[in-house]
């Protein structure tokens, strides 16, 4: 008997995790991994505490067979396992590159349903059970721990598969995995087909049984657990729950309801959850393959409020809307996303954290100034709020202000600008051309407000990412030697240039520069 095998048989609500992201994972179209990578991914899923890993399809490429090999002296603590077909120079070579592994497995499968027999295998029955036997026994003489796949299982007539199982076992195989290798299967028949298995097979008790369920209809994790409740002791699963098709179930996904619903699922692995984030990060980086905003555990929503009901909630008692701590699977914190779905007690926790300590009226102002901008904006970031407070609380006592701009620009010009100001309380509109849409704008804030300051520096960059980052501006102007800079922040790079330049006119105007408004008020 084997250390997974001992381990699993020693403690009857241990789980196994047998991790396929480097074989089943890859398999997924554009996850190939480089060697470096592979070397990578397998280094944080062994310190994660990943039982098996199974690192590769050693006869595919000369490349998996060196990954595989190379994996296989690396790890220390899992069992590294290389798969391989029924065919006895795939199990030669699958021996051969785990060979050097502190704990090697050979993870060997051949088809059974009926459908794969006729249209893929076309062998009969009888011919299948002797491939199986043979094989098995093959790679038992080369290692300890054989594992045993029936491909297909769940669309395998329970009377075969139980022949099947049976002559797996007799032939040496200490783990028999019976996968849902289209993800046809729905929890209570994948539950039943185990314990019928475990009950019908004389000599069950001698294998660890294991899950592997793909995700074509969205029931990986759930015919998983599933499957532990009928005996299963393996659960087999990739990182992001990337692979075939529509995938794997994912491990983070597994663990965490393991961990969270003990009171209903009484099993126990051996992860770390708090690198659950940090083997998420990594997979996606060497896969290319982002991580869906959405997705469950270590998708970057998956801790992140924006409802005001949820964020004043979450402010309250953080178990209102969160069932798992962030920490707890590798995240620093609970984000509460700031957006227009945001309320004002989420917005003030936000300036506090920030560092801001604003007055009842400077909070209602900038928090309105917030929504406003939270309407025009898919995601407002830190830099978004901090900017624009910084701008509100700038312009508190300022006597120009901008209240509207419209610029028209293109190849065809000139280019024109009509603004409004509002100017010691009066409405000033003034129309201007300029040579540019910025020089259009600035011509006509000097025309509305006649002035001899000099533009010293016009500098633009973007505050956050994105097509829709705000653009923030910084304009210098000078007066008779006295320089002043002003900052303005808008997703408009042109109402935020006009903010700019009007920030710093007003720190001209404190310091006595005299305003003459010269245009008609309205």
């Amino acid at each position: 008997m084997t250390d997974a095998t001992r381990n699993a048989s020693s403690s009857k609500d241990r789980v196994l995790i047998f991790d396929t992201t480097l074989r089943d994972g890859e398999q997924c179209p554009g996850a190939t991994m480089t060697f470096e990578e592979k070397l990578e991914v397998a280094d944080v899923l062994d310190a994660m505490g990943v039982d098996i890993i199974e690192a590769g399809f050693p006869i595919a490429s000369d490349g998996d067979f060196e990954a595989v090999s190379a994996i296989a002296r690396r790890i220390k603590r899992a069992t590294v396992a290389g798969l391989a077909r029924a065919i006895s120079a795939d199990i030669a070579r699958a021996g051969e590159a785990v060979r050097h592994a502190a704990k090697p497995r050979i993870h060997t499968f051949v088809s059974t349903s009926p459908i794969h027999l006729e249209h893929q295998m076309r062998k009969s029955e009888d011919e299948v059970l002797e491939i199986i036997t043979k094989t098995v026994a093959q790679a038992r003489n080369l290692v300890e721990d054989v594992e045993w796949s029936a491909m297909d299982a769940t669309r395998t007539p329970i009377d075969y598969l139980c022949r099947t199982v049976e002559a797996a076992i007799k032939a040496g195989a200490t783990t028999i995995n019976l996968p849902d290798t289209v993800g046809y299967a729905v929890p209570d028949e994948y539950r039943a087909m185990f314990r019928q298995i475990r009950e019908r097979v004389p000599n069950a008790d001698k294998a660890i049984f294991s899950v592997h369920c793909h995700n074509d209809l969205g029931l990986a994790v759930a015919n998983s657990l599933a499957g532990i409740e009928g005996g299963a002791r393996q659960i087999e699963c990739t990182i992001n729950g990337i692979g075939e098709r529509a995938g794997n179930a994912a491990l983070e996904e597994v663990v965490m309801a393991l961990r969270v619903r003990g009171d209903v699922l009484p099993y126990d692995t051996g992860i770390d959850a708090s690198l659950l984030t940090r083997a998420s990060k990594a997979v996606s980086t060497a896969c290319s393959f982002p991580v869906q905003y959405n997705k469950a555990i270590v998708g970057r929503n998956a801790f992140a409020h924006e409802s005001g009901i949820h964020q004043d909630g979450m402010l309250k008692n953080q178990t209102t809307y969160e069932i798992m701590t962030p920490e707890s699977v590798g995240v620093s914190k609970t984000s509460l996303v700031m957006g227009k779905h945001s309320g004002r007690a989420a917005f003030r926790s936000k300036l506090k954290e920030m560092g801001y300590d604003l007055g009842d009226n400077q909070l209602e102002d900038a928090f309105t100034r917030f929504k406003a901008l939270a309407d025009r904006k898919k995601h407002v970031y830190d830099e978004d709020i901090e900017a624009l407070v910084d701008e509100n609380l700038a312009s508190a006592h300022d006597r120009v202000r901008l209240v509207s701009l419209t610029v028209i620009a293109g190849t065809r010009g000139p280019q024109r600008a009509t603004m409004k100001l509002d100017v010691d309380g009066r409405f000033v509109t003034e129309e201007a051309e300029g040579n540019g849409p910025i020089d259009a704008v600035f011509n006509a804030i000097k025309a509305i407000v006649p002035h001899e300051a000099v533009l010293e520096l016009y500098d633009v960059h973007a505050v956050t990412e994105g097509t829709d980052a705000q653009a923030e501006v910084t304009v210098r102007l000078s007066h008779e030697g006295s320089s002043v800079t002003g900052r303005g922040a808008d997703p408009d790079t042109l109402v935020s240039s006009a903010k700019a330049y009007l920030v710093a006119l007003n720190k001209l105007v404190a310091k006595g520069v005299r305003l003459h408004a010269q245009a008609a008020a309205e």
